[in-house]
């Protein structure tokens, strides 16, 4: 058995490396004592004097000493047994406990003669202990992520100390409760909530996710349409995450076996705040959190941000601005349609106008403009609302999305009797549109009388300017829908490139697809004569209305997009 390395200068590794030849005596004696001077091993000092690598210096403690090899870096860091040994050992020791079988403990250590080490975790834990050799670089950011407390983990996360504050003294009163009611060690916790928010902010991200697993936690932002892990907090904070969040949206910090939904407003100064909604889902290890962020800086943009050729920009703005009839915007979760609905109420927005919203809910506050949230539980639904709205004096209406057909009914009367209405569905495109409403069972003299104009849109992502020329064969161009007359050489089909400002994605922000479709006299006839939504397409393609796939065609030759996201994100 080796000698304690305390003991003798050439005991332990540096004793079995000089019996190998790997080094001399003198300079055996010389590493180690570099390596105190400097609080350091000896096979950091080894490394560092470029005597070997740490790689090398682990397989030759495995072979050695006859411990498995393990590299870390292939190892799921969830499978650690982190509450196995106490957290100051970990730290001194700089020891890993890997797995338990048994009355087995498996360690992954760097230098298996470090005895002492050894003996005290037997002596702690009282079970068998069996070292793995793994390398000291990959083993030390281990040990100090192990070996730190939550409050300095969190800090890690949380920088210095943010203070944002809440807009109504109720709801800052009930956050300030909840911080002084948090024990001393979840300061952090507060914290680091407020710092996840504002990096979701500032990254201009549109949703934070919160989300509790059986071995881990994590944070991740949707930034430009996609999900990307930013954290990932210690696990025993879920609960703590879960009801300060809870506390400051209003919602029953008790309930945790049903969805409940709240918001929350943060100000970030005098001129600018920020709406959070709120979603909270029980699942199998927690409560998952979900936040989407409305800012109302995005519905103040301008319709010329949101990328409408200007062909299609003329026509929705024609359309807004008849006297009466009704403008669907259609398209997934997530497309933008409440931004374009409230682009076009900004631009309606004046003080001879009466405007009214049925919202479920209000996501962004329009000054000058009457916002309702629907309740269906107090029996406030969409057509009890546009009912009410009828008996306001409106001028425009706004229906957050039709979704049955009494309210399908509704809007349409208001579309016939002299009113603006505004209102998306989800439907794939906008020919598609006409044919849902159809099967609601509205009667197609009802639509072809009271819809001016639909809308179809989706978000893509826009290349960021580190994009670079991609040289593709025409075929693959032929087969995405370009015509031999765009391959007229004339402009460059790019790519994502990489850079600090993308994050390496090659993408930074969104641009908008849009699919604006007027419901003009031969469009009329073909609904009144119960035509397919082939026909309804086939009439709009013939009066020059570009489908999403067309419209994504022309970003991508303008260079403000790839061709692979127009690909995955419409229909040839």
């Amino acid at each position: 058995m080796a000698a304690n390395p305390q003991h003798s200068p050439l005991s332990g590794l540096a004793r079995a490396l000089v019996q190998a030849g790997r080094l001399k005596e003198v300079e055996a004696e010389s590493l180690l004592a570099q390596a105190a001077a400097n609080r350091t091993s000896l096979i950091e000092q080894m490394v560092s004097a470029n005597k070997a690598t740490f790689l090398d210096l682990a397989r030759f403690a495995a072979e050695k000493f006859g411990y498995p090899l393990l590299d870390l870096s292939a190892f799921d860091d969830a499978q650690i047994q982190k509450s196995a040994i106490d957290r100051k050992l970990i730290a001194s020791h700089r020891v890993v406990p890997l797995h338990k079988r048994g009355n087995r403990l498996a360690i992954a250590i760097a230098d298996p003669t470090n005895l002492r080490a050894l003996d005290e975790i037997r002596f702690q834990t009282g079970l068998a202990v069996d070292p793995v050799i793994v390398e000291e670089n990959k083993l030390g950011p281990l040990v100090a992520k192990l070996s730190e407390t939550v409050e300095e983990s969190l800090k890690s996360f949380s920088g210095e100390d943010i203070n944002l504050e809440f807009t109504d003294e109720q709801t800052q009163e009930r956050a300030d409760e909840a911080a002084s009611a948090l024990e001393v060690d979840d300061a952090p916790v507060v914290r680091f909530i407020q710092k996840m928010l504002l990096d979701a902010i500032n990254d201009g991200a549109s949703d934070i996710h919160f989300e509790p697993y059986e071995k881990n936690y994590r944070i991740r932002f949707r930034t430009d349409g996609i999900l990307r892990e930013v954290a990932a907090p210690p696990l025993v904070i879920k609960d703590k995450i879960a009801s300060r969040i809870k506390v400051i949206s209003r919602l029953n910090i008790a309930e945790k076996r049903v969805p409940q939904d709240g918001r929350m407003r943060l100000v970030l100064s005098k001129s600018r705040s920020i709406d959070f909604r709120v979603s909270t889902l029980p699942t199998m290890y927690g409560e998952k959190i979900v936040l989407r962020i409305l800012d109302p800086a995005s519905a103040s943009l301008g319709i010329d941000a949101l990328g409408y050729e200007p062909e299609q920009k003329a026509l929705l703005l024609d359309a807004i601005h008849r006297p009466y009839g009704m403008i669907l915007v259609t398209g997934p979760t997530g497309s933008g349609k409440t931004v374009s609905l409230y682009t076009c109420l900004n631009i309606l927005n004046k003080a001879g106008v009466n405007i009214a919203t049925a919202e479920d809910p209000a996501e962004i506050p329009l000054p000058g403009i009457n916002q309702v949230n629907v309740d269906d539980k107090a029996g406030l639904t969409f057509p009890v609302a546009l009912k009410a709205f009828l008996r306001q004096d409106p001028d425009i209406i706004m229906v957050g999305e039709i979704r049955d057909i009494e309210t399908a009914e509704i809007a349409i009367k208001a579309a016939q009797t002299g009113h603006i209405v505004l209102s998306t569905l989800h439907t794939n495109d906008a020919p598609g549109t006409l044919t849902r409403l159809m099967n609601m069972g509205i009667p197609t003299f009802n639509l072809a009388s009271s819809i001016l104009l639909i809308t179809a849109q989706r978000l893509v992502r826009r290349l960021c300017t580190c994009k670079k020329p991609l040289d593709t064969p025409v075929e693959t161009l032929l087969n995405a829908g370009f015509l031999e007359s765009d391959l007229d050489g004339t402009w460059t089909l790019y790519g994502p490139g990489e850079c600090e400002r993308c994050k390496s994605s090659g993408y930074k922000g969104r641009v908008g697809l849009y699919e604006v479709m007027p419901v003009t006299e031969a469009i009329q006839r073909i609904v009144m004569a119960n035509g397919t939504e082939h026909d309804v397409a086939a009439q709009a393609r013939q009066e020059g209305v570009n489908d999403l796939r067309r419209s994504g065609l022309l970003k991508v030759k303008q260079g403000l997009t790839s061709l692979d996201e127009i690909l995955g994100s419409t229909n040839a």
